[in-house]
């Protein structure tokens, strides 16, 4: 069936249908470097009540006949997952919903996955908001206590390639698996022009699939994926600082995500917001139409040290 023409003027205070908020949610999940390697697990639709989320494989063992079943052993892993809300407001002028309805909405379809993906990232990786304030996770990836230091292996040691298996190395001796990689775009350069001592280049396989999805291909053999957040540092975000971390590796059997509902995005011409400098704002008096999107999701963390944290060589001296 056919949606009809988007008519933003002609809803007042009210939620635009799922057939067109489904499809921006969708795209949040893919453009989520961190969503793109957990597993995706349910949570409540009502996203305020806590789902325990088991990240380990219980311990089956062999048993006589009659004889008594054995306990899973090794402490399995439960964390209790509760929604947590990302949102935005949008303050747009009345003359462009009116004259261009249509355009606005294609254009929040492209920005608002990347919005929410880049909020869910940060707070998974650092624990932080967009503006640096603590996360609504209580465990995070940054958290690690394992780190290597990129660029300290010289060139014919075998170079930055050499770095990755070291932390590698770390995940599979401290008894975890290695299953993936979530990078920041700053890394992408540098494994693209590393050479061996010959020329060749080294990291061919990481070669970015394209800008609309995380994943873009693969690093030391397993998933590599990019996203904006892992170094802490945006375009256009005047509180964002470069923490130096460049990418994070690691057994991804120990995180799941879970999402409450669709996203939802309201509409009023009547509300007032505050800016960032606490000022009040009428949209009736200033034309404007505020478009509120909002969603939730829940990110668990088995144990930080599944993880290893790669970082640039200044952040490292």
């Amino acid at each position: 069936m056919a949606v009809e023409p988007i008519k933003l003027s002609d809803i007042n205070s009210t939620f635009l249908p799922p057939t067109l908020t489904g499809p921006v949610f969708e795209k949040s999940v893919e453009a989520s470097a961190v969503m793109s390697l957990a597993k995706r697990v349910p949570l409540s639709m009502s996203a305020q009540t806590a789902v325990p989320i088991p990240l380990d494989v219980p311990t089956a063992d062999w048993v006589e006949q009659a004889g008594r079943k054995p306990l899973s052993s090794g402490n399995i892993g439960v964390k209790t997952m509760s929604g947590k809300k990302i949102a935005v407001l949008i303050p747009v002028a009345m003359e462009v919903v009116d004259s261009n309805a249509a355009g606005l909405w294609n254009q929040l379809q492209r920005d608002l996955p990347t919005a929410f993906a880049r909020a869910f990232d940060m707070a998974a990786v650092h624990g932080k908001t967009m503006k640096g304030a603590t996360g609504p996770f209580p465990d995070y990836l940054a958290a690690t206590g394992k780190s290597v230091t990129l660029g300290s292996t010289a060139q014919a040691a075998g170079g930055i390639w050499k770095d990755f298996v070291d932390g590698m190395e770390e995940i599979i001796d401290d008894d975890w698996d290695y299953t993936g990689t979530v990078a920041d775009y700053r890394l992408q350069p540098k494994l693209m022009g590393a050479v061996d001592t010959t020329g060749r280049a080294i990291f061919i396989e990481t070669r970015d699939q394209g800008m609309d999805m995380a994943m873009a291909g693969s690093l030391v053999g397993h998933p590599l994926a990019y996203s904006k957040s892992v170094s802490g540092k945006l375009r256009r975000q005047s509180t964002s600082v470069d923490t130096g971390l460049r990418a994070v590796g690691g057994d991804w059997s120990q995180t799941a995500y879970g999402v409450g509902m669709d996203i939802s995005v309201r509409i009023s011409r009547e509300a007032t917001y505050i800016d960032d400098e606490g000022n009040a704002i009428s949209a009736f008096q200033n034309n404007l139409v505020l478009l509120l999107a909002e969603a939730y999701y829940g990110f668990v963390l088995g144990d930080s040290e599944a993880f290893v944290k790669y970082v640039a060589e200044s952040a490292g001296s």
